[in-house]
């Protein structure tokens, strides 16, 4: 039986650890040729080589995308290898936590230049080539996936600038659905509760224990959980599109 994807060439940003890292292996096993972007290149070749191992196609491109050049590049790099992009899981994100009052400014600036900039550029890049895309065999379709997180549903204390980039890329990614929809290039968010990634390590001691207080006791989600969300939104048939997908480990409120 043909692998859904067979044909089509995805990016997937944040590629090196945790949900990218899961979902290129999930999308290559479904036959789309990965492109994988993150700022670690030894962690970009040994998913290449997981990948290539199982009989799949990747292609790693070291990427800062919170700076416009090198990820208009990350795009120009994976048309002149691949020929066509048909999905962008845009999942590179930062989350530094704490109290506003004490918060340190160049930690907003980080998450502000990942989380929404950094979206804002691959996205931004990649849409002509998903349009063109979206008008070829073999699906006829396009896809956009803005991997957001519950903090862009519910504020929380200490995650208010977190919170700020992702209830903007939740209004950015419908904005951008509504504009795109009669392109066939769909928009779709996934929103995901904890997940067991490195996301928390970048937090200072404090925080962590913090963090580990209030969900430790959880059974959290694993990325391939995630991973599997995003493959589900992107094989769906030509006519049906995911615009949001909510995941959450069972016990979490």
């Amino acid at each position: 039986m043909t692998a859904k994807l067979t044909g089509t060439v995805a990016i997937i940003t944040g590629a090196s650890s945790g949900i990218g890292y899961a979902t290129a292996k999930a999308l290559a096993e479904q036959g789309a040729s990965v492109a994988v972007l993150a700022r670690r290149p030894e962690r970009l070749d040994a998913l290449v080589a997981e990948i290539e191992s199982a009989g799949g196609t990747a292609l790693p491109v070291p990427t800062d995308i919170s700076d416009r050049d090198q990820a208009e590049a990350a795009v120009a790099t994976t048309i002149d290898r691949f020929g066509r992009l048909d999905i962008l899981v845009n999942n590179a994100g930062l989350m530094l936590l704490g109290r506003a009052a004490d918060a340190d400014i160049d930690e907003w600036e980080q998450m502000i230049a990942v989380n929404q900039h950094g979206l804002l550029y691959m996205t931004k890049a990649a849409l002509p080539h998903l349009r063109k895309a979206a008008g070829d065999d073999p699906r006829q379709v396009a896809d956009i996936v803005n991997i957001s997180s519950i903090a862009g549903r519910t504020a929380f204390p200490s995650m208010s600038v977190y919170n700020m980039t992702k209830f903007g890329l939740n209004g950015f990614s419908e904005a951008l659905r509504q504009e795109l929809t009669t392109s066939y290039i769909r928009v779709g968010v996934l929103e995901p509760g904890k997940v067991d990634t490195e996301l928390d390590s970048h937090n200072t001691d404090e925080v962590i224990t913090e963090i580990e207080a209030n969900y430790g006791h959880l059974r959290m989600l694993d990325p391939e959980d995630i991973a599997d969300g995003i493959t589900y939104m992107v094989t769906r048939p030509r006519h049906a599109a995911i615009s949001e997908l909510w995941i959450m480990p069972t016990e979490q409120s």
